[in-house]
Parts: structure tokens; C-alpha cells; sequence
């Protein structure tokens, strides 16, 4: 369930509960504080990829706090 999972504050990447470190970034800056995703399956040809800045394939959160 997403709403178990931790956002990146650095990437926004979405990242499993348990884990200490993003695994998109590497940055332990995670929370649970965070609102909406988008899934990005091919971000060289997403325009929503684009402007978030992904370059990565995965789930992202939309707002973090």
C-alpha cells in the first residue's frame, strides 16, 4: 500500500517502508509526510518526467513535506 511507503525529500522517489536509505538518490532524508504519486515508466519520453526533473523510471511523490 502506498500510503506505507517513504518519499524521498531530495528526489521525491517513493521507497518501501522499512528502508533507511533512498534508493533512487541514496539520501537518508525519508518521510512519510507526503501527498500523490505519478509512476513513470519511460521519462525520456514523459513530458511530466521532464518537468520533474526524473531521469529514472519509478514512483515519485508529488508533494513532499
Amino acid at each position: 500500500m502506498a500510503a506505507d511507503r517513504l518519499a524521498c525529500r531530495e528526489c521525491h522517489f517513493v521507497n518501501e517502508a522499512d528502508s533507511q536509505t533512498c534508493e533512487n538518490c541514496g539520501s537518508s532524508s525519508l518521510t512519510e509526510d507526503w501527498a500523490g504519486y505519478v509512476i513513470v515508466s519511460h521519462p525520456e519520453e514523459s513530458e511530466i518526467a521532464t518537468e520533474m526533473n526524473v531521469g529514472d523510471a519509478g514512483s515519485y511523490a508529488l508533494k513532499v513535506r
